[in-house]
C-alpha cells in the first residue's frame, strides 16, 4: 500500500494561510523534492485551482512574474499526476482527474495501488482524511513568522491525533521542517480536554 503524506506550511501561532509564510528558494526546493517522491497529488476543488492559477506552464513558457529559482517547483508541479476531490467541479486537466463519490473508499483505492505514495495538501482535504484515519504522514513547515490571523489547520477536528516526531529538518531562513507519524486517535472529550 503506498502511503499518504501531507505538507503544509504554517506559521508559528498556526496560521496555514499561504500568503503568510515566507517563499525563497530553498522552501521552494524542498516542496518540490516532496513531490517527486509521489506518485500523485491529492487536491481538494481550491487548492487545485489555487495551485493551477499559480504554477500551470502554457506553452512551455513561464511567466513574467516568476523567479528563476522557482522553475524547479513549478516544472515538478506542473508535470505530476493530480487527483482532484470535488462535488462541484464537472471536469479538470492539468493532467487531473476527478475524485468522486464516497472519500474514504476512492482515497483507500488510490492508496491500494503499487507506487511510492500520494501527497496530499490543502487544508479541508487534510481535515476529512485526518478524520478518515487515511493520512500516514504529517509535515508542517514551520515558519519562523507570528501572522496573526487564520486560517488555521484541523479547526473542528472530531478527535485528538497523537503523533510521533521522525524527522526534522532546517529548511532554510529559520523555517523548520517536523516530520510525523500518527500513532493513536482519542475522541475529543472523552477524557476532558488536555
Amino acid at each position: 500500500m503506498r502511503p499518504l503524506r501531507y505538507s503544509i506550511n504554517v506559521t508559528l501561532d498556526g496560521c496555514c494561510d499561504h500568503r503568510a509564510g515566507i517563499p525563497d528558494e530553498d522552501l521552494h526546493r524542498h516542496a518540490a523534492e516532496n513531490i517527486a517522491e509521489a506518485d500523485a497529488l491529492l487536491f481538494g476543488r481550491v487548492t487545485y485551482e489555487m495551485m493551477e492559477a499559480a504554477w500551470r506552464i502554457r506553452a512551455g513558457a513561464l511567466p513574467d512574474w516568476m523567479e528563476p529559482w522557482m522553475e524547479p517547483f513549478a516544472r515538478t508541479m506542473d508535470a505530476a499526476k493530480k487527483y482532484v476531490v470535488s462535488s462541484t467541479l464537472t471536469q479538470v486537466d492539468w493532467n487531473a482527474e476527478l475524485v468522486r463519490g464516497d472519500l474514504g473508499k476512492a482515497v483507500h483505492q488510490l492508496k491500494q495501488q503499487p507506487g511510492k505514495g500520494l501527497f496530499v495538501a490543502g487544508v479541508k482535504l487534510a481535515l476529512a482524511l485526518t478524520e478518515l484515519g487515511l493520512i500516514d504522514e504529517y509535515e508542517f513547515v514551520v515558519h519562523p513568522r507570528i501572522a496573526g490571523h487564520g486560517p488555521t489547520l484541523f479547526a473542528g477536528l472530531s478527535k485528538w491525533v497523537d503523533l510521533k516526531l521522525v524527522s526534522q529538518m532546517e529548511v532554510g531562513s529559520g523555517k523548520v521542517a517536523l516530520r510525523y507519524e500518527p500513532i493513536g486517535f482519542e475522541a475529543v472529550g472523552k477524557a476532558g480536554r488536555r
